[in-house]
């Protein structure tokens, strides 16, 4: 299944990109998302943390992804 990703942040300097498309199996997780991602841009594994937003929530490890999910990276993000 082919899956389109929103970036933000250092996640978009990373890919080089706001929106990148993904081909995972069906079934995939969001654990095998970050996976997949982390081996196709294997600076995503410095950040501190990466949470993966499914239909604008913070999504659970193990949803298991559809391709009409709204999937969105959201790096650490720090502030004062």
């Amino acid at each position: 299944m082919r899956l389109k990703i929103m970036t933000f942040g250092i996640t978009r300097d990373i890919i080089g990109s706001s929106l990148v498309e993904v081909e995972i199996p069906e079934g995939s997780s969001a654990t095998d998302l970050k996976t997949k991602l982390e081996t196709t841009y294997p600076a995503i594994k410095k950040l501190k943390s990466l949470l993966i937003a499914i239909n604008e929530e913070y999504g659970d490890d193990d949803y298991i992804l559809q391709e009409k999910d709204d999937i969105a990276l959201i790096p650490p993000v720090s502030g004062g």
